[in-house]
């Protein structure tokens, strides 16, 4: 039940009350229908009884009359009397028998839905037509069922009508979350669906507008930056002190990484990005990540299987490169080695385990203290772009040696 929508809920619940409805108007009208024959049971006993006794005082015809108007029963007319007396007793269904031989007998027919009451007593032979005002009790309770239905029908399309705004509300947040950003929620009523589509509105347009500043913010940054590196960098070259000289070649090409990460960050990251997927050798991408390492590769140990990878080539190799820079950096010996195992890309360093879980080190500027060498970017840019591409990042240390996986989803 938690998991249902509420659309479903509501079609159960008016289902079950339609059923229950229904049901109890079936229920009615089968105990009404005993009801009536009970009923007409003890009225037919109750004439039985009056007619004959009556009969045995030889009563008079106003007296007949009067006991006419009081069971409500009226003499056939004589011009109809003999011809309508054979078709009933012949054709007619008994519906009520009473009396005796010694009383006199009472006869109730059904003839085409008409009753018909025959007394025989002595020298009486009265035919006589049921005339009982009719009871529309039945008809009453079976229309206000109806009525009740037909209400309960409304009421319910009544509802989905007021619901089906969330279904248009719904589908616009999905388009929003699948990276349009321009889509605009609209709702023409002032009542709760109205307010909250309103609100998400106002939320999305807040969301467009920091999202629309942090980019200008970061190319404006990058932009500004991308110029005294530049200047420093030609500066840097006409120094005569070689020592000097390579702390500040390292410390501008470090500002460069910084600006390419952040570029790759503002790119990777946006909603609307995606990958361009390729075939591609697992050799042909390692190749490229060392190209982009810009280090001496002397201690980047190589131990794979060909492989063929359907992936994207430039965010596959930059994921390597960033893993492989990371090994270098603070594994205990500066080496580190690429290897494949059981469909996994594994690359290992030595070192202590990481203090804290992986995902600590996957957010942007998270590090530990003895990491403070580096920016923070390299995991969380890892992390975003293998969840782009279909992976996952895994880590496990083993024998003194710090492993981070690439896992496909469909193992993971």
């Amino acid at each position: 039940m938690k998991n249902l929508s509420v659309t479903t809920f509501i079609h159960i619940l008016f289902s079950v009350a339609i059923i229950i409805l229904v049901a109890t108007f079936t229920l009615f009208h089968y105990w009404d229908k005993d009801r009536q024959k009970i009923n007409e049971f003890k009225r037919y006993q109750l004439i039985s009884i009056t007619f004959l006794s009556k009969l045995q005082l030889y009563p008079s015809e106003e007296e007949l009359a009067k006991l006419y108007e009081e069971l409500h029963v009226k003499p056939l007319p004589p011009q109809q009397e003999a011809q309508l007396k054979k078709k009933i007793i012949e054709e007619g269904e008994t519906i009520f028998r009473g009396g005796s031989q010694q009383l006199g007998q009472v006869r109730v027919f059904d003839v085409e839905g008409e009753r018909y009451i025959y007394v025989q007593r002595m020298s009486y032979n009265l035919m006589l037509k049921d005339d009982e005002p009719e009871n529309f009790f039945f008809e009453i309770a079976v229309s206000l069922g109806i009525v009740l239905t037909v209400l309960l029908l409304l009421l319910y399309i009544m509802v989905l009508r007021k619901l089906y705004p969330l279904k248009k509300l719904h589908r616009q947040i999905q388009r929003f979350a699948q990276g349009d950003m321009n889509v605009e929620i609209t709702y023409e009523h002032d009542d709760e669906i109205g307010r909250i589509a309103k609100s998400f509105d106002e939320a999305i347009k807040h969301i467009n507008h920091l999202s629309t500043s942090k980019n200008l913010f970061m190319r404006n940054l990058m932009h500004e930056l991308k110029t005294p590196i530049t200047k420093g960098r030609i500066v840097v070259e006409m120094l005569d002190d070689e020592a000097t000289k390579k702390v500040l070649i390292r410390a501008f090409e470090r500002m460069n990484e910084l600006i390419s990460e952040l570029a790759e960050i503002e790119r990777v990251t946006t909603q609307s990005f995606e990958p361009n997927f390729e075939y591609v050798m697992l050799s042909e991408l390692v190749e490229q990540s060392k190209d982009l390492l810009m280090s001496d590769d002397s201690c980047v140990s190589i131990e794979i299987e060909e492989i063929a990878l359907t992936t994207d080539k430039k965010l596959m190799a930059l994921v390597l490169k960033n893993l492989l820079d990371n090994g270098m950096k603070y594994g205990k010996d500066k080496c580190v080695t690429l290897r494949t195992k059981h469909g996994m890309i594994e690359i290992v360093s030595k070192g202590e385990p990481l203090e804290h879980p992986l995902s600590y080190y996957t957010e942007p500027f998270s590090q530990a203290e003895k990491r403070s060498a580096g920016f923070g970017l390299g995991l969380y840019i890892v992390d975003t772009i293998l969840k782009k591409i279909g992976y996952r990042l895994g880590y496990r240390h083993e024998e003194g040696e710090n492993i981070f996986m690439l896992v496909p989803d469909k193992q993971g």
